[in-house]
């Protein structure tokens, strides 16, 4: 696994190590056993300081998605992956339709991220709104 920092998105770079750690948990990219990067290659590849990964395992550890071994590394300890969130699962295909409509109708990578973070704010920030609005990501509903 190889982080991506990016300087200028205002979150920290611990932050974003978590967040990226987690993606891949929750993709199956990471499965319980594997390694993580050790601090030097992070720095490394980078170019953060090795005390901001440390940082960034640290809070992982805490949260009970990984765990040191002294002398060996630090390794995946749980998964996040749902099946119905893997590589080959309807709604991953779905989306992926979604996607190059998107990209076919001209919109740009922005767009589509400010469009699918105000979606989801609606649906995730009322337990019910998920389930209340589930016909609207029905096939044919919104592809017509």
């Amino acid at each position: 696994m190889q982080f991506r920092i990016d300087r200028r998105s205002g979150v920290a770079a611990y932050q974003q190590i978590v967040q990226q750690t987690k993606q891949a948990l929750r993709l199956g990219v990471l499965l319980p056993g594997d390694r993580l990067p050790t601090a030097k290659e992070v720095a490394e590849s980078s170019a953060v300081n090795p005390n901001t990964t440390l940082k960034a395992y640290r809070e992982l550890e805490r949260e009970g998605l990984v765990e040191p071994r002294p002398g060996l590394g630090t390794f995946v300890r749980r998964s996040l992956a749902r099946p119905q969130a893997g590589p080959d699962s309807p709604l991953r295909g779905e989306l992926d339709a979604w996607m190059l409509q998107a990209r076919a109708a001209g919109l740009e990578r922005d767009d589509v991220i400010a469009l699918v973070t105000s979606v989801l704010e609606e649906r995730y920030a009322d337990p019910l709104a998920s389930a209340e609005g589930t016909g609207t990501w029905e096939t044919g509903s919104t592809h017509e």
